[in-house]
């Protein structure tokens, strides 16, 4: 079993070694739960902050910053692993950078500042994070929100406690790592952006149009 230690860098190497497939399942529309509503309510819920610009954090292959260019928003998307950010210049639409959570709490405003939006579409995998939401604040312009959908709690087997757990892309084609990444409550979601100095504007839970079941859980904050 890997030591709790080793889970953030597990974490991270997971998505350089998967930034291939994970290119593929995305565009090719494998997820079944992107396609049929959390990609378009992640679209929507920025959208309904009227941003000009937004700051995509764990941008991955590029997928929202380009549908949000689509609307005339100017974006920036920053992610840790070089092949997915490599696979989001090839399709454009918006400033790419190779950038880690680490780098980012180290000197965050290299990447720019008063960002309308800074959006974290199911990117907040790690067990530490305050540093990291702390160091995002002063990114946002005056009024500007954070948007972050994440795994709803709901749909996590398991006990309700937080910790690690671990995501083995069973159902995903092709030969994947596995990555650790660290569930939440959703009390400890709410406690996390209170005690990092943000306060809850609007909490949703985008459902599945047939089962009606909670897909994700979508918080923006300011």
């Amino acid at each position: 079993m890997s030591n709790r230690s080793n889970k953030p860098s597990e974490l991270a190497q997971s998505w350089i070694t998967n930034a291939e497939l994970w290119t593929s399942a995305v565009r090719d529309g494998d997820i079944e739960s992107r396609r049929l509503v959390t990609d378009q309510a992640m679209v929507n819920a920025v959208l309904a902050q009227h941003p000009r610009r937004v700051l995509d954090l764990g941008c991955g292959e590029g997928w929202l910053v380009r549908a949000l260019a689509s609307h005339g928003v100017d974006c920036v998307g920053v992610d840790g692993s070089p092949g997915l950010i490599e696979a989001a210049r090839s399709l454009g639409g918006g400033r790419f950078h190779v950038c880690t959570y680490s780098e980012l709490v180290d000197d965050a405003r290299k990447i720019g500042h008063d960002f309308d939006v800074v959006s974290v579409n199911f990117a907040i995998l790690h067990e530490d994070v305050a540093g990291l939401l702390r160091a995002l604040r002063p990114l946002l312009a005056p009024r500007g929100r954070m948007v972050m959908q994440t795994v709803h709690p709901w749909l996590v087997s398991g006990p309700y406690l937080d910790g690690w757990r671990n995501e083995d892309f069973r159902d995903f084609p092709g030969t994947w790592q596995s990555m650790p990444w660290y569930f939440r409550t959703l009390g400890s979601w709410v406690a996390l952006f209170r005690d990092c100095g943000y306060s809850i504007i609007e909490l949703t839970e985008p459902r599945h149009p047939s089962t009606e079941l909670p897909l994700s859980l979508l918080v923006v904050v300011e």
